[in-house]
């Protein structure tokens, strides 16, 4: 029906048959044929179809991506008082989409957003509160935000929440009150799909934080989040606990594999974590070579220990060639994140010339600094 009403030049057909591709209903889904139907809808004048098209061109879908184009969509459909739009044309100016960085402007979309009934903006406004983007820094204010947003049933909100209640942030600590608040803030988020909280409350069971300790439930949750949602997460976290032999029986084969299953899932930490099993054998057959591309592919992440082995490697020739002045840059890399041991490693570069000019003072500093 939406075909034959598009074919007649129906506007609002137009639209809807972009939206069946897109989704697959009544037929197989088709992102190409979606944003030839978005765009004929858009140039009619709909603007929900315009809003779905920027989408698309931010991301590239069905479509050749244009964050220009994206970006410029937004602006028009923000002035119209389209709440997701303004929401949309805050995330370009919080990251640099089609425009650049312009936190002020974010932060003045995202309040237009959420006084326009967004109720992500009010989460995402919180987080502006909470690190001080855009404007200053109020800790209660951010809490208070997110408690609006959580109470209208925004999972990641109920999921921020938690953090304000373990570290009293914008509220008063106070342990034992705070660990129930965050158990039940999580048990919310996550009865309503949202895995990461699945995974925080397995680790509630298995800890008594909030809630009495259960080792089975823990795992049971656990491993669910790690299998149905393909959670890096949760699947690295699953990947240690057979490391360790934590609430499981220890198993490095197993540890292993679900640190490959999140590595695949992109987890930074599983990247490193599996490098360490190629280096020492663990569960797999020894490869040094193996080692070094996983622990490359987490540094190049920016993952601090990552960063540090990566120096090792480059020093003590560990799936690599000996290079020092990389070894230096690996170092050097974790030191400025502030890693302890990378900076007493930086400290012996600079005091032997590894990899760069002796420079004696800058190692006592970072020798005081470790």
């Amino acid at each position: 029906w939406y075909k034959k009403s598009a074919n007649n030049k129906s506007i609002i057909g137009k639209f809807y048959l972009g939206y069946c591709y897109e989704f697959g209903i009544g037929t197989m889904n088709n992102e190409n044929e979606s944003a030839y139907w978005y765009n004929e809808a858009a140039r009619s004048g709909n603007t929900t179809a315009k809003l779905y098209l920027a989408n698309y061109y931010k991301l590239g879908k069905g479509i050749d991506k244009d964050e220009i184009k994206a970006f410029k969509y937004y602006k028009i459909l923000a002035k119209l008082e389209i709440s997701d739009a303004q929401f949309e044309l805050g995330n370009c100016f919080y990251n640099g989409i089609g425009t650049k960085v312009d936190k002020m402007q974010a932060k003045y979309w995202y309040e237009k957003a959420g006084k326009n009934g967004n109720i992500i903006t009010k989460n995402i406004f919180s987080k502006c509160y909470q690190i001080g983007t855009g404007v200053r820094k109020d800790t209660r204010k951010a809490f208070e935000l997110y408690k609006k947003a959580a109470r209208k049933g925004y999972i990641n909100a109920q999921f921020q929440l938690v953090y304000c209640y373990d570290f009293g942030y914008g509220t008063e600590i106070n342990k034992d009150n705070n660990e129930a608040k965050a158990f039940e803030c999580y048990k919310k988020s996550a009865d309503k799909g949202f895995m990461e909280s699945q995974l925080q409350i397995g680790k509630c069971y298995s800890k008594g934080i909030g809630t009495e300790t259960d080792k089975v439930k823990a795992i049971e949750l656990i491993l669910e989040s790690a299998k149905k949602a393909k959670n890096g997460c949760a699947q690295n976290y699953l990947g240690e606990l057979y490391e360790l032999g934590r609430d499981v029986n220890k198993d490095l084969k197993q540890a292993a594999y679900w640190y490959c299953k999140a590595a695949e899932n992109g987890c930074m930490i599983a990247d490193y974590n599996l490098g360490k099993c190629y280096e020492n054998g663990n569960g797999v057959k020894k490869d040094e070579i193996k080692a070094f591309e996983y622990y490359k592919k987490s540094a190049d992440q920016d993952y601090l220990v990552a960063q540090f082995k990566l120096g090792n490697c480059y020093l003590n020739k560990i799936g690599t060639e000996v290079d020092k002045t990389k070894a230096f840059e690996s170092y050097k890399k974790a030191s400025d994140q502030g890693y302890l041991c990378a900076q007493y490693k930086l400290g012996n570069c600079y005091l032997n010339g590894i990899g760069t000019e002796v420079d004696k003072a800058k190692a006592f500093e970072l020798y005081k600094r470790a």
